[in-house]
Protein backbone atom coordinates (compact mmCIF):
# COMPACT_ATOMS: atom_id res chain seq x y z
CA UNK A 1 0.00 0.00 0.00
CA UNK A 2 0.90 3.37 -0.39
CA UNK A 3 0.97 6.61 2.03
CA UNK A 4 0.05 9.86 1.75
CA UNK A 5 3.45 11.26 1.57
CA UNK A 6 3.86 9.39 -1.36
CA UNK A 7 0.65 8.40 -3.51
CA UNK A 8 1.29 8.26 -7.14
CA UNK A 9 -0.40 9.83 -9.57
CA UNK A 10 -3.48 7.85 -10.24
CA UNK A 11 -4.01 5.81 -13.46
CA UNK A 12 -5.88 3.16 -14.88
CA UNK A 13 -3.14 0.61 -14.03
CA UNK A 14 -4.26 0.90 -10.07
CA UNK A 15 -7.30 -0.01 -10.53
CA UNK A 16 -8.25 -2.79 -7.77
CA UNK A 17 -5.63 -1.02 -5.27
CA UNK A 18 -6.42 -0.78 -1.40
CA UNK A 19 -5.73 2.69 -0.61
CA UNK A 20 -6.85 4.84 2.39
CA UNK A 21 -9.45 7.79 2.01
CA UNK A 22 -6.39 9.72 3.41
CA UNK A 23 -4.28 8.53 0.36
CA UNK A 24 -6.72 8.94 -1.96
CA UNK A 25 -7.52 12.73 -0.93
CA UNK A 26 -3.54 13.10 -1.30
CA UNK A 27 -3.52 12.44 -5.11
CA UNK A 28 -2.29 15.44 -6.91
CA UNK A 29 -2.35 14.12 -10.62
CA UNK A 30 -4.43 11.70 -12.16
CA UNK A 31 -4.17 10.30 -15.83
CA UNK A 32 -7.04 11.99 -17.52
CA UNK A 33 -9.83 10.16 -19.36
CA UNK A 34 -10.98 7.89 -16.66
CA UNK A 35 -13.13 8.22 -13.80
CA UNK A 36 -11.93 7.64 -9.74
CA UNK A 37 -13.64 6.51 -7.32
CA UNK A 38 -12.82 4.83 -3.44
CA UNK A 39 -15.20 2.92 -2.52
CA UNK A 40 -14.85 0.66 0.71
CA UNK A 41 -10.93 1.10 0.40
CA UNK A 42 -10.56 0.09 -2.90
CA UNK A 43 -9.65 2.57 -6.26
CA UNK A 44 -12.27 1.95 -8.66
CA UNK A 45 -11.55 3.25 -12.33
CA UNK A 46 -13.48 3.39 -14.64
CA UNK A 47 -14.38 4.63 -18.58
CA UNK A 48 -16.08 8.36 -18.77
CA UNK A 49 -19.88 8.45 -19.27
CA UNK A 50 -21.42 7.52 -22.01
CA UNK A 51 -22.66 9.83 -25.17
CA UNK A 52 -26.28 8.41 -23.51
CA UNK A 53 -25.66 9.75 -20.05
CA UNK A 54 -23.19 12.92 -21.12
CA UNK A 55 -25.82 14.59 -23.90
CA UNK A 56 -29.44 14.40 -20.96
CA UNK A 57 -26.80 15.56 -18.44
CA UNK A 58 -25.80 18.70 -20.91
CA UNK A 59 -29.60 19.34 -21.06
CA UNK A 60 -30.02 19.24 -17.03
CA UNK A 61 -27.37 21.65 -16.65
CA UNK A 62 -28.79 24.16 -19.44
CA UNK A 63 -32.51 23.62 -17.30
CA UNK A 64 -30.48 24.77 -14.20
CA UNK A 65 -28.89 27.82 -15.58
CA UNK A 66 -31.99 28.82 -16.96
CA UNK A 67 -33.48 28.83 -14.30
CA UNK A 68 -31.08 30.24 -12.50
CA UNK A 69 -30.61 33.65 -14.33
CA UNK A 70 -34.41 34.00 -15.33
CA UNK A 71 -36.55 32.14 -12.88
CA UNK A 72 -37.72 34.85 -9.99
CA UNK A 73 -36.88 32.27 -7.19
CA UNK A 74 -33.58 31.12 -9.47
CA UNK A 75 -30.98 32.55 -6.61
CA UNK A 76 -32.02 29.10 -4.41
CA UNK A 77 -29.41 27.81 -7.02
CA UNK A 78 -26.06 28.47 -6.14
CA UNK A 79 -23.96 26.31 -8.30
CA UNK A 80 -24.05 23.28 -10.34
CA UNK A 81 -20.99 20.92 -11.64
CA UNK A 82 -20.66 18.07 -13.40
CA UNK A 83 -18.09 15.06 -12.50
CA UNK A 84 -17.62 16.21 -8.53
CA UNK A 85 -16.10 13.87 -5.64
CA UNK A 86 -18.56 13.38 -2.87
CA UNK A 87 -16.63 12.58 0.42
CA UNK A 88 -18.71 9.79 2.21
CA UNK A 89 -17.61 7.81 5.78
CA UNK A 90 -16.10 5.20 3.45
CA UNK A 91 -15.69 6.32 0.20
CA UNK A 92 -14.97 9.14 -2.26
CA UNK A 93 -17.86 8.96 -4.86
CA UNK A 94 -17.45 10.56 -8.31
CA UNK A 95 -20.81 11.97 -9.38
CA UNK A 96 -22.07 13.18 -12.88
CA UNK A 97 -23.63 16.11 -11.71
CA UNK A 98 -23.82 17.86 -7.91
CA UNK A 99 -26.11 21.13 -7.01
CA UNK A 100 -25.65 23.57 -4.20
CA UNK A 101 -28.77 25.10 -3.26
CA UNK A 102 -29.88 27.58 -0.30
CA UNK A 103 -26.68 28.32 0.68
CA UNK A 104 -27.25 32.19 -0.05
CA UNK A 105 -24.02 32.44 -1.85
CA UNK A 106 -21.39 30.85 -4.15
CA UNK A 107 -20.32 27.57 -2.90
CA UNK A 108 -16.82 26.47 -1.91
CA UNK A 109 -17.03 23.48 -4.03
CA UNK A 110 -14.32 21.50 -2.21
CA UNK A 111 -15.37 22.19 1.25
CA UNK A 112 -19.48 22.97 0.93
CA UNK A 113 -21.53 19.79 0.93
CA UNK A 114 -23.93 19.40 -2.62
CA UNK A 115 -27.45 19.37 -2.07
CA UNK A 116 -28.74 17.36 -4.28
CA UNK A 117 -26.55 14.36 -6.10
CA UNK A 118 -27.88 13.04 -9.67
CA UNK A 119 -26.61 9.80 -11.35
CA UNK A 120 -27.55 9.16 -14.83
CA UNK A 121 -28.02 5.12 -15.05
CA UNK A 122 -25.09 3.34 -17.29
CA UNK A 123 -26.09 -0.09 -19.07
CA UNK A 124 -23.32 -1.37 -16.80
CA UNK A 125 -25.18 -3.56 -14.25
CA UNK A 126 -23.03 -3.39 -11.60
CA UNK A 127 -22.96 0.36 -11.94
CA UNK A 128 -26.42 0.16 -11.76
CA UNK A 129 -26.38 -2.34 -8.68
CA UNK A 130 -24.56 0.62 -6.97
CA UNK A 131 -26.71 3.55 -8.24
CA UNK A 132 -29.91 2.32 -6.75
CA UNK A 133 -28.54 0.56 -3.47
CA UNK A 134 -25.09 1.28 -2.48
CA UNK A 135 -24.86 5.15 -3.36
CA UNK A 136 -28.51 5.45 -2.11
CA UNK A 137 -27.24 4.78 1.84
CA UNK A 138 -23.90 6.52 0.88
CA UNK A 139 -25.29 9.41 -0.18
CA UNK A 140 -27.82 9.65 2.67
CA UNK A 141 -24.71 9.30 5.47
CA UNK A 142 -22.86 11.50 3.66
CA UNK A 143 -25.75 14.51 4.89
CA UNK A 144 -27.07 14.98 1.24
CA UNK A 145 -30.48 16.56 1.00
CA UNK A 146 -31.90 14.95 -2.38
CA UNK A 147 -30.49 12.25 -4.66
CA UNK A 148 -31.95 11.64 -8.34
CA UNK A 149 -31.23 8.71 -10.07
CA UNK A 150 -31.88 9.56 -13.89
CA UNK A 151 -33.00 6.01 -15.41
CA UNK A 152 -33.01 6.34 -19.26
CA UNK A 153 -33.45 2.32 -19.50
CA UNK A 154 -36.28 1.97 -17.35
CA UNK A 155 -37.68 5.00 -18.41
CA UNK A 156 -38.06 6.87 -14.90
CA UNK A 157 -36.63 9.02 -12.39
CA UNK A 158 -35.92 7.97 -8.65
CA UNK A 159 -35.74 11.24 -6.47
CA UNK A 160 -34.93 9.86 -2.61
CA UNK A 161 -35.22 12.59 0.35
CA UNK A 162 -33.44 12.33 3.07
CA UNK A 163 -34.87 13.86 6.59
CA UNK A 164 -34.36 13.16 10.00
CA UNK A 165 -32.35 9.76 9.23
CA UNK A 166 -35.11 8.89 7.05
CA UNK A 167 -35.76 8.44 3.04
CA UNK A 168 -38.30 8.63 1.61
CA UNK A 169 -39.19 7.69 -2.47
CA UNK A 170 -40.25 9.14 -5.61
CA UNK A 171 -40.94 8.05 -8.80
CA UNK A 172 -41.22 10.64 -11.50
CA UNK A 173 -42.29 8.69 -15.05
CA UNK A 174 -41.31 9.30 -18.40
CA UNK A 175 -44.43 11.77 -18.87
CA UNK A 176 -44.40 13.43 -15.47
CA UNK A 177 -41.98 16.83 -14.57
CA UNK A 178 -39.49 16.42 -11.39
CA UNK A 179 -40.42 19.22 -8.43
CA UNK A 180 -38.12 20.03 -5.10
CA UNK A 181 -39.02 22.63 -2.53
CA UNK A 182 -34.82 22.89 -2.78
CA UNK A 183 -34.96 24.85 -5.85
CA UNK A 184 -38.83 26.85 -6.03
CA UNK A 185 -40.38 26.43 -9.34
CA UNK A 186 -37.74 24.88 -11.10
CA UNK A 187 -39.27 22.24 -13.25
CA UNK A 188 -37.59 19.20 -15.17
CA UNK A 189 -39.93 17.39 -17.77
CA UNK A 190 -38.01 14.05 -17.68
CA UNK A 191 -39.02 13.03 -21.26
CA UNK A 192 -36.79 16.06 -22.41
CA UNK A 193 -33.81 14.07 -20.76
CA UNK A 194 -35.16 10.96 -22.49
CA UNK A 195 -35.76 12.33 -25.74
CA UNK A 196 -31.80 13.80 -25.86
CA UNK A 197 -30.82 10.01 -24.64
CA UNK A 198 -32.68 8.19 -27.62
CA UNK A 199 -32.03 10.40 -30.25
CA UNK A 200 -27.98 10.34 -29.82
CA UNK A 201 -28.75 6.19 -29.78
CA UNK A 202 -30.21 6.05 -33.22
CA UNK A 203 -27.42 8.62 -34.24
CA UNK A 204 -24.82 6.30 -33.36
CA UNK A 205 -27.30 3.12 -34.85
CA UNK A 206 -27.62 1.81 -31.53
Amino acid sequence: MTTANAIPALGPELAGTFMSVEEFDAAEEWEEGYRYELINGVLIVTPPPSEGERGPNDVLGHLFWTYKEHHPQGAALNYTLTEQTIATPRSRRRVDRVVWAGLGRLPDVRRDRPTIAIEFVSSRRRDRVRDYQAKREEYGEAGIAEYWIVDRFRRRMTVIRYAGGQSSEIIVAEGETCRTPLLPGFELPLARLLREADELDRAQGE
